[in-house]
């Protein structure tokens, strides 16, 4: 309870609020990986207001990023649940933590992780299109279908489509290829 004179300010409560996240022991690891000086607090934390996440995705993704989820690793060593099996419930490898699950699962890596590739180029590309005012009415990111080929007379966007180049180059199907038409230039 604060008395009426005692009240902080927002901005006053949210580095309170920042300076209790970064001091717990657990909590505090995404804060401190944004406080490195290679990492761009601001790019890093921009899908917190401009990706247009329902409030339970943007607490899930939060979670994922401060490593709390329910993982293996995390009941073992976190939790300290007895018995507990550490290993990968899928690959039964390696010790499944967050890092494993997203990027080092064989199991996952083939299906999974190509899913969340293209989710992820999926909202890239629609952004796009609708920064070029490619597209007129917007659609939530999970029923969003990229169409091949976009333009207007000032951009042309590609989904998933060979670039034909004068020299060989082995990977010449990107995700998204977006060109500015009048300077010819590619973003």
């Amino acid at each position: 309870m604060y008395y009426l004179n005692e009240i902080p300010t927002d901005e006053e409560y949210n580095n309170n609020v920042k300076r209790r996240w970064t001091q717990k022991s657990l909590h505090g690891r995404h804060p401190y990986d944004l406080s490195q000086q290679y990492v761009d607090t601001e790019a890093s934390n921009k899908w917190l207001t401009k990706a247009d996440l329902f409030a339970e995705t943007v607490g899930f993704f939060t979670a994922i990023q401060d490593q709390v989820i329910l993982t293996r690793n995390y009941k073992k060593y976190i939790l300290k649940q007895p018995d507990t099996d550490e290993l990968c419930r899928r690959c039964g490898k390696d010790s499944e933590t967050i890092q494993h699950i997203t990027a080092a699962c064989e199991q996952l890596a083939p299906t999974e992780h190509v899913k969340r590739h293209y989710g992820l180029a999926k909202t890239i590309h629609q952004k796009l299109s609708e920064a070029a005012e490619l597209i007129e009415e917007k659609s939530p990111y999970y029923k969003y279908t990229p169409t091949n080929v976009m333009e207007n007379e000032n951009f042309k966007l590609y989904w998933n489509r060979s670039i034909l180049t004068d020299k060989t180059i082995h990977f010449i199907r990107p995700d998204i290829s977006f060109m500015n038409k009048k300077t010819k230039a590619p973003f």
